[in-house]
């Protein structure tokens, strides 16, 4: 967990469910936002971020919600492991939406704690261990179609005779240059070839240079010259 000066660092979760709820003249944000404030200063945390899913149904699914996906983000970028929400119905009022969106933090090794200090990401009711089982069954499952079906994609455009992965080609990222290259690398009326060095040369007299300003390795000339 994160620290600042003796304190540990969290991030604020809010969801409100229907837009009559959003707006200056509603108060469930404001009441979320007060909670999870109150929360920190009694426990110690300091709430550094907050996250904040506007008129959106507890029914919907955690992983299409953007202030959610926000909080993933930040989570992954920035170390806070802790995340403060009201209660565990800001996640959702379905057990199922709502067991997903806590599984998905837990994964990341990150403690979910309610205003009132309960500790979401760990219980001993039966009932809701089975269901986070099941759920990241599930979440798995998904995962391992969404491959096959990426695979398979894959697959259709390679049998049209398209490149579909791996590092592009010399020829797809600088055409001009391998055209220079083997130009350059052609026989004269005498049979006398350029070496490798000499065509090197050559590119970086005309602009075509490492990364790092230098003339081109012998064995990247040969690349680019070879057919």
């Amino acid at each position: 967990m994160t620290k600042t000066a003796g304190k540990t660092k969290a991030v604020a979760y809010l969801r409100t469910s229907s837009a009559a709820n959003v707006g200056a003249d509603r108060d469930s944000d404001k009441r979320q936002r007060a909670a999870c404030n109150a929360f920190a200063r009694r426990a110690g945390y300091e709430i550094v971020d907050e996250f904040y899913d506007a008129a959106v149904s507890g029914a919907d699914p955690i992983e299409t919600r953007p202030g959610f996906s926000a909080l993933l983000d930040r989570i992954e970028s920035n170390g806070v492991r802790v995340v403060v929400v009201e209660d565990a119905s800001r996640f959702a009022r379905a057990l199922v939406t709502q067991e997903l969106g806590i599984l998905a933090l837990i994964e990341r090794g990150v403690t979910v704690l309610t205003s009132s200090g309960d500790d979401l990401c760990h219980t001993e009711d039966e009932f809701k261990i089975a269901m986070r089982q099941i759920a990241g069954t599930f979440a798995q499952l998904e995962k391992t179609r969404l491959v096959r079906k990426l695979r398979a994609a894959r697959e259709r455009k390679r049998a049209t005779g398209q490149k579909v992965e791996g590092r592009k080609s010399h020829a797809e990222l600088n055409p001009g240059l391998v055209a220079l290259a083997r130009r350059l690398h052609r026989k004269d009326r005498q049979g006398n070839r350029r070496s490798l060095r000499n065509i090197a040369a050559e590119l970086a007299a005309q602009g075509h240079v490492s990364a790092a300003g230098t003339a081109l390795s012998p064995s990247i000339v040969r690349s680019l010259t070879s057919r």
